[in-house]
C-alpha cells in the first residue's frame, strides 16, 4: 500500500507541474476519469496515468544554460542568475545544439576563458547552437567566439585590459536598457573583436576596446567584452538581470519549495520501491540530504553513521540523538575507529589521505549494506562546488573531493546526489525550507574526511585530540561573541610543525595551532574574517592553556583564491 501512496504523490506533483506550466491541463480530467473508473484497481490507475504523463517532469523547469570555456568566474555567472529566481547550471562547451534543446533552455551564456579563438587547442562550440533561436550572451572569450563563429574578426589587442575600465553605451538596446550610458566594468582580456559579424552592431565602446559590446537584435545574440558577473562591474548584475528577464523572458519562478517538489518526484521516480542507504556524517550537507530523501521515501531510507574517529567533539552523540529521536529515522552506527586509523597510519600526503578515507567509507558501507536487505542506492551530500573543484574538461582539478574523487571503481551502489546542483548557501536555505532546526542548518561546514584533513601530515590519536579540543574552544568563543552567523566557516588546523615556547618558567617544544575563519556567500571565493582582536585574544589564551601540547596560535589571513578554505 505504501508503494501505491508514493506513486500517487508522484502523480500529484507531476500533474501540478503541468498545471503550473499551463501545459496538458487535460491530464487532470483524464486522471480523475481514470480514478473513478478504476477505483477497484488503483495499480491500473497508476500504470495508465504514468503513461499519460510520461513527458519528462524535470525538463519543465526553465533554465539558463552556461557553457564552460574555462573562466575562473563561471560559477559566479551561475550563482548570479539563481539569485534572480531562475535556475541555471554549468555545462561543458562540447554540448550539442540537440542536447541544449532537450534541456528546455530559456537562454544560453558563453563564459569567458583563457584561450584565444585562434589557438590550436581553442575551445569552440556547436555552430548549430546559434540556429536554435534562443537568446545568447557571450562574455569575454564568449564574445570573441561568437564573433569568430559568425564571420567577425578577432585580433590580439595592442593594450591588454586587466581591471576596471569605463565603457560608453553608444546604441540604445535591451541588454543595457535604462542603465547609465557610462559605467565602470571589469575587463580581463588580451584579444578583442575588431570587426563585428554581418547583422551585428556595436552597442558599447571603451578607450582601449572600440567594440566593448555588440548585438544582433533580430537573432537575440548579445556579447560583452567585460565580466558583468564580477562585483567590480558596477551595473553587471543589472545587465545580467535584463538579459535573463527582458531578452530571455524568464519567469523567475525557481525557489527552494519548487526544488523540493522536483527532487522529491525525481527521487521517487528513480528509487521506486527500492531502498537507499545514506552516508550521514552529521554535517549540514548530509543532514539535509537525509531529511530530503526521508521526506520522499520514508522508511525506505536507512542512514548509516560511521564513527571513523575523525569527528568533532560531541558529534557522535549529537548525531545519534538528532536523527533517531527528533526525526525518527532508521540510523545505524558503525564503530570503525580502529579500521580507519590503521589505514591512515604512516600516510602524510593529503590526496592519499582523502582517497583512503573516501574508499574506506564506501567499503564500510558495502560491507554493512550486505548485512541489510536490498540496499541499491547510496545517497551523498555532494555540492555543486565539490564537482567544480574536482575539475571539469576546461578546468584543472584543485583537489579531489571526498564525494567525487574518492569513490572506488568496484562500488556496489548507484549514487543519489540530490544537492549536486546547489551551492552551500542554497543548501542552508533548503534545510530551513525542509523544517530543519537552525542549529543544524547553521552548523559549521565539515568535510567528509573530517579531522583527517585538518591534521596536516600523518594522523595520530594525539594530533586528533589537539584539533578536536581546539576546534571546540574556537566554536564556543565565536558563538559567545555573537559572530557565528557572520563568519561563513571557522575551524582549527594542526600544521605538522613544532616551535619553542616558555610555559611555567620551562622551555617547551610543542605544536602551533592554526585558526582559519572566512567570510563567503557560496564557498567559491572567500575572504579572511576580521575577528575582533579581543575575541582572538580570548581564543588564543584558552587554546594554549587548555589544549595539551599547544604553545603557539596562528591566524590564517589568506583569501580564496589563492588558497582554498581547507588546508588539505
Amino acid at each position: 500500500m505504501k508503494s501505491i501512496v508514493n506513486h500517487f504523490t508522484l502523480l500529484r506533483i507531476r500533474l501540478y507541474q503541468y498545471s503550473r506550466a499551463y501545459e496538458r491541463v487535460e491530464s487532470f480530467f483524464t486522471f480523475f476519469a481514470f480514478f473513478f473508473e478504476h477505483m477497484k484497481n488503483p495499480l491500473k490507475i497508476i500504470e495508465e496515468v504514468e503513461i499519460l504523463t510520461a513527458s519528462p517532469l524535470l525538463k519543465e523547469q526553465e533554465k539558463i544554460v552556461v557553457l564552460d570555456f574555462g573562466s575562473q568566474f563561471n560559477q559566479l555567472i551561475t550563482r548570479r542568475i539563481r539569485e534572480f529566481g531562475v535556475f541555471s547550471e554549468l555545462h561543458p562547451h562540447t554540448v550539442t545544439a540537440e542536447e541544449i534543446k532537450d534541456m528546455n533552455a530559456t537562454g544560453i551564456i558563453f563564459s569567458g576563458g583563457p584561450n584565444s579563438v585562434y589557438d590550436e587547442n581553442a575551445f569552440h562550440v556547436d555552430p548549430a547552437i546559434f540556429e536554435l533561436g534562443l537568446p545568447i550572451l557571450g562574455i569575454c572569450y564568449g564574445m570573441q567566439l561568437m564573433a569568430h563563429t559568425n564571420g567577425g574578426k578577432v585580433e590580439g589587442a595592442e593594450t591588454r585590459e586587466y581591471g576596471k575600465a569605463e565603457i560608453q553605451v553608444t546604441t540604445p538596446n535591451k541588454l543595457f536598457g535604462e542603465l547609465p550610458t557610462e559605467q565602470i566594468v571589469w575587463m580581463s582580456h588580451g584579444d578583442h573583436v575588431t570587426e563585428v559579424p554581418a547583422g551585428f552592431e556595436v552597442i558599447a565602446t571603451s578607450a582601449s576596446c572600440p567594440i566593448a559590446a555588440m548585438a544582433n537584435v533580430e537573432r537575440k545574440l548579445y556579447a560583452v567584452q567585460f565580466h558583468p558577473e564580477v562585483r567590480h562591474s558596477v551595473y553587471g548584475n543589472d545587465l545580467l538581470r535584463q538579459f535573463v528577464f527582458d531578452i530571455c523572458e524568464a519567469k523567475g519562478d525557481w525557489s527552494m519549495a519548487n526544488f523540493i517538489e522536483l527532487e522529491i518526484a525525481k527521487i521517487r521516480e528513480i528509487v521506486g520501491d527500492k531502498k537507499v542507504l545514506c552516508a550521514l556524517s552529521g554535517g549540514v550537507d548530509s543532514s539535509v540530504v537525509a531529511v530530503l530523501i526521508h521526506k520522499a521515501i520514508g522508511d525506505q531510507l536507512t542512514c548509516m553513521f560511521v564513527d571513523h574517529n575523525l569527528n568533532r567533539k560531541g558529534e557522535v552523540e549529537q548525531v545519534m540523538k538528532t536523527f533517531t529521536e527528533d526525526f525518527d529515522m532508521n540510523l545505524i552506527k558503525i564503530d570503525a575507529r580502529k579500521r580507519f586509523m590503521d589505514k591512515l597510519a604512516g600516510v602524510s600526503d593529503p590526496e592519499k589521505k582523502r582517497k583512503i578515507i573516501g574508499n574506506e567509507f564506501i567499503y564500510v558501507f558495502d560491507e554493512e549494506a550486505s548485512k541489510l536487505e536490498g540496499m541499491d542506492f547510496l545517497a551523498q551530500g555532494t555540492l555543486y562546488t565539490d564537482i567544480i573543484e574536482s575539475g571539469t574538461s576546461t578546468a584543472q582539478t584543485i583537489k579531489s573531493h571526498h564525494n567525487v574523487g574518492g569513490l572506488p571503481e568496484d562500488m556496489q551502489f548507484q549514487l543519489i546526489e540530490p544537492l549536486k546542483t546547489l551551492f552551500k548557501d542554497e543548501v542552508r536555505a533548503l534545510g530551513l525550507e525542509l523544517g530543519l532546526d537552525e542549529k543544524i542548518v547553521w552548523r559549521q561546514p565539515f568535510p567528509g574526511p573530517g579531522l583527517g584533513i585538518r591534521v596536516l601530515g600523518e594522523v595520530t590519536e594525539e594530533k586528533l585530540e589537539i584539533v578536536r579540543e581546539s576546534d571546540f574552544i574556537l566554536r564556543e568563543e565565536i558563538a559567545k561573541a555573537g559572530l557565528d552567523r557572520d563568519i561563513w566557516q571557522y575551524f582549527t588546523v594542526l600544521p605538522d610543525i613544532r616551535s619553542v615556547g616558555v610555559m611555567g618558567d620551562a622551555r617547551t617544544y610543542d605544536y602551533a595551532i592554526g585558526i582559519r575563519a572566512v567570510t563567503s556567500i557560496d564557498g567559491m571565493t572567500s575572504d579572511w574574517a576580521r575577528i575582533p582582536w579581543d575575541v582572538l585574544e580570548k581564543i588564543s589564551v584558552r587554546l594554549v592553556n587548555e589544549v595539551k601540547h599547544v604553545n603557539r596560535v596562528l591566524y590564517d589571513i589568506t583569501s580564496k583564491p589563492p588558497a582554498t578554505i581547507e588546508w588539505e
